[in-house]
């Protein structure tokens, strides 16, 4: 026989928060579930609200003006757009076809409103992105073209001169008549399209894009590495050291920072430069004879040394950050059960210190990776980055859907690498401090 409820009992059990069903209730009779969800909601949105401006500054300084820039790479309508009659009999005839008198009355056409419209220009450089040397050609047919250009189209165009029945510059025009085109990254890793539309190598003399890829990369490794085997020591030192020499220790750390990089950059030619202080150093030591000077800038050796010196501050701090938190009784307690010092060093303290030397790896490796002051005034002609032909693209050609194409492709190699050290190393395991 079941018990009765006591009367009592269910009038307390409703009042403190629990009606008959067993539900939790708050003290207003709202369900306490519902409740704290619609408190987590309100503390979500007050966040949400809070970081709502540094969004949308990250949002219109930062993602909207690469996501254009980016766009850059895949759309160029300079021929398209200034070229449309030429265009569309494109479109409408498949590639391998023979241009026809519609195609030549086209092009004269098109000719004649750029040059009038005095965008004919606009046309030959973008035609000259795939195929250097034909800007001269379009503008030179666009002066002859102001006043129209009569028929037959065909032999007159040809009379203006000969390269307009080249097979490959109607090709390349095929090519140009989209809006929307992959050639800027066929060319940013040296291919190119024949006249059947191939994809095929680009010639010999042409193809630099692949070998820049590679000595950035490389570069940028030799750099990470270094500023490790320099960094690791003064990191520990300024974590062991008393305060009061650390304090000093940490100025000088910091000092490249307080310093212009141009001011550095400098100071590194006047260094290493033939007849500059290493070698004037070197030659009173009698290390090298005064007919032997090092030759340590305008290459690869000064792209390295000074962005080493440049770098050196992200790799040290990270390592330090994380070495002020190992417990100095973790080796000491190693070296007392037997280990020696290099044994309790490689098992004991180094991995502690791998999350910090992961994050300051990362750091000096992207910003290696990006930079191109420094390797454009120390570098030379074999010490230039690609971030060097970029900056070129962008302010000396102006041809910013190829700046745009090998941006992304060093974007695309960046986050591969970091995809590789998460698979390997683990993001989680990095640490800034």
């Amino acid at each position: 026989m079941a018990k009765a409820l006591d009367p009592h009992a269910a009038i307390v059990t409703e009042a403190g928060g629990l009606d008959q069903g067993g539900t939790l209730k708050t003290a207003d009779g709202r369900p306490l579930k519902a409740a704290l969800a619609r408190s987590s909601r309100r503390a979500r949105r007050r966040a949400f609200l809070l970081v709502l401006p540094l969004l949308l500054f990250v949002l219109i300084s930062f993602v909207v003006p690469i996501g254009q820039m980016l766009q850059r790479s895949v759309k160029n309508d300079g021929f398209s757009a200034n070229m449309p009659q030429l265009s569309a009999w494109f479109h409408d005839n498949p590639r391998g076809t023979e241009p026809d008198d519609a195609a030549w009355a086209a092009l004269a056409a098109d000719l004649t409103a750029a040059a009038q419209a005095r965008t004919v220009g606009v046309v030959g450089t973008r035609i000259n992105y795939d195929m250097p040397g034909t800007r001269s050609l379009f503008t030179s047919a666009g002066r002859q073209a102001r006043g129209g250009i009569e028929p037959p189209y065909r032999e007159a165009i040809l009379e203006m001169d000969a390269k307009w029945g080249d097979p490959r510059l109607w090709s390349v025009m095929r090519e140009a008549s989209s809006p929307y085109t992959t050639n800027f990254y066929l060319a940013a890793v040296d291919r190119t399209r024949d006249e059947q539309g191939e994809v095929v190598a680009a010639p010999a003399q042409q193809q630099i894009y692949g070998k820049l890829f590679l000595r950035t990369f490389w570069l940028s490794l030799a750099i990470t590495a270094t500023t490790f085997l320099l960094g690791f020591p003064v990191a520990h030192l300024l974590a062991t050291l008393p305060m009061r020499q650390s304090n000093l220790l940490m100025i000088l750390v910091l000092l490249p920072f307080w310093t212009s990089l141009l001011v550095r950059t400098t100071a590194w030619i006047v260094l290493l430069q033939q007849q500059g202080v290493v070698n004037d150093v070197l030659v009173w030591l009698g290390v090298i004879g005064n007919n032997q000077r090092l030759q340590m800038i305008f290459n690869q050796t000064g792209t390295i040394i000074a962005m080493t010196h440049i770098l050196l501050p992200f790799m040290i701090l990270p390592l330090y950050s994380v070495m002020r938190t190992i417990n100095p009784s973790y080796v000491r307690a190693a070296r007392s059960l037997g280990a020696t010092s290099w044994t309790a060093f490689r098992r004991i303290y180094f991995p502690q210190t791998l999350p910090g030397l992961g994050a300051g790896a990362l750091l000096v490796f992207i910003l290696a990776v990006g930079y191109y002051i420094t390797p454009a005034l120390v570098g030379g002609s074999s010490g230039q980055l690609i971030s060097n032909m970029i900056a070129m693209h962008m302010t000396q050609t102006l041809n910013w859907s190829m700046a745009a194409a090998l941006a992304a492709l060093l974007l695309g190699g960046v986050l591969i690498l970091y995809w590789v050290y998460d698979r390997l190393v683990g993001i989680d395991n990095l640490k800034l401090g």
